[in-house]
């Protein structure tokens, strides 16, 4: 049986984050080496960290939360399209991949190999600009992935690109690490805690092949 890829980013102290957002932090708050009863830790962070699903509530008034999100969503084939513009997803080459309603779709860029690679947070990383993510709702995607900490950009697209996708009730992934994955059909399973009311959660995401 052909073997599952973790596409998840460890969740580890002074891992890369957001800037703004609190860190990722595990304290040890019992320890059998100090004589306690067991070892038991103490987690500090950010809803958005690491691996993670975003939920319409992030920028959407009333928008639905991480616990409503369908199973369908994260659950089932998925299509990995490798983007070869070093600065944006653009509609161009997007295009030729025929997108269809209700897929989930993964998008392969060079954050795989380079911003992921680093725990010092890049302001510029490949992303999707609003147009593009106009196009994404307009065909129906069901779910939208990609390899960095944010479908827009830093320094702009972040509202814009979020309201566009999370408005069309495009569930998100961010934080993938593609790095060892080709282009290509997958069964997708990623899974966010079910935090009631929550704009978004962390997440593990796997992959295998489907051909």
């Amino acid at each position: 049986m052909t073997e599952w890829i973790d596409v998840s980013m460890p969740l580890e102290n002074g891992m890369v984050h957001w800037p703004g957002d609190k860190c990722f932090e595990r304290l040890d708050t019992m320890r059998l080496a100090a004589g306690d009863i067991c070892n038991l830790s103490e987690l500090r962070t950010s809803a958005h960290i690491g691996t993670h699903m975003d939920a319409p509530r992030h920028f959407i008034e009333g928008g639905e939360s991480i616990e409503t999100i369908p199973i369908s969503a994260v659950i089932g084939p998925a299509r990995v399209i490798e983007i070869q513009d070093p600065d944006l997803i653009r509609i161009a080459e997007l295009e030729p991949h025929r997108l269809s309603a209700g897929e989930r779709i993964l998008f392969k860029t060079r954050n795989s190999t380079h911003a992921l690679k680093t725990n010092e947070f890049q302001e510029h990383y490949v992303h999707i600009p609003p147009d593009t993510a106009e196009f994404l709702a307009e065909r129906r995607i069901q779910t939208v992935g990609v390899d960095y900490l944010s479908v827009g950009g830093f320094t702009n697209d972040t509202a814009d690109t979020h309201r566009a996708l999370l408005g069309a009730r495009i569930w998100i992934i961010e934080g993938l690490n593609l790095a060892q994955v080709s282009p290509g059909a997958y069964e997708l399973v990623c899974l966010p805690l079910r935090i009631v009311g929550c704009d978004g959660s962390p997440a593990r995401a796997v992959l295998r092949p489907l051909s």
